[in-house]
Order: structure tokens, then C-alpha cells, then sequence
């Protein structure tokens, strides 16, 4: 399925999220292993039609206090790899967000189980799993000026 079918099947449907949210935030390391483990598993990935991460904010520069404007050389500021693709990582991540394209709640059931896995094999200090809408998914008002 390429991009373009992808936008014409979603059509502005909001379609179901899964949120995780690790009950710590994670090392640039362990943001790697889960990406990279959700995304190697075939069922999840042909499933998947946005992975969103959200965390801590890791600036270039410190903002604030005597030290305001200097270089912020924090260890967690790392490239890391997404498949093959090289990304600057600027979290200290927390939540993760899959926006998934179903058919159906037993597709999306089996979706979320295989995930469930997943996570239990990657993530071993907990976290908490949840199915819903978290993102806009068609421009509101204020974004259409």
C-alpha cells in the first residue's frame, strides 16, 4: 500500500490510538530497542499508520539560571536508529503513540495484543497501555488560518 492510498483510505476518519506510556522515562538505548521492536514485528507494522513519541524536552541550550545560553551537552541527546533511518533524538521519551488503521475491532484486538507482547519483552520496569484518540486527526478552526 503506498502513502497515497494510505491518505485516500484514512479520509479525515478518526482512526483508533494506542498510547504507552512507560512508567519511567527511557534512555536514549531503550527509546531505540522499542521503536526499532515495534517496528520489526510484521502484524504491527502493516498496521501502523503513525508512530508519535512525546517526552521531556532535551534543548540544544540551556534556557534558564547563570548558565543561560550556553551549550546544554546532555548525555540523553543522542541519533539513534529507527529501521534505517538516522534520528536526532531531543526527548527523553515517555509516551508512545501508534495510530493504527484497522478494519475492524478484532483486527485491531489482535493489533494491540501483539503490542502488549512486545512492549512486555522490551520494556521491563512496567508501563501502561491505553486505546483511544490522543492527536487531532482534521484541521480545527484555528488551524485553518
Amino acid at each position: 500500500m503506498t502513502d497515497n492510498d494510505r491518505m485516500k483510505e484514512y479520509a479525515g476518519v478518526p482512526l483508533p490510538q494506542v498510547r504507552i506510556m512507560t512508567d519511567r522515562l527511557l534512555s536514549a538505548e531503550s527509546t531505540e530497542r522499542v521503536l526499532n521492536a515495534l517496528a520489526s514485528d510484521e502484524l504491527i507494522i502493516s498496521h501502523v499508520r503513525r508512530f508519535d513519541i512525546k517526552g521531556e524536552n532535551l534543548p540544544m541550550k540551556v534556557n534558564s539560571g547563570p548558565n543561560k545560553g550556553l551549550d546544554n551537552n546532555h548525555s540523553e541527546r543522542k541519533t539513534i536508529m529507527f529501521g534505517n533511518q538516522e534520528i536526532l533524538l531531543t526527548k527523553s521519551v515517555g509516551d508512545f503513540y501508534l495510530e493504527l488503521m484497522v478494519k475492524d475491532e478484532d483486527e485491531q484486538n489482535e493489533v494491540v495484543e501483539r503490542i502488549k507482547e512486545v512492549c512486555n519483552e522490551v520494556v521491563p520496569f512496567g508501563y501502561t497501555l491505553s486505546i483511544g484518540r490522543y492527536t487531532k486527526y482534521r484541521s480545527t478552526l484555528r488551524d485553518t488560518y
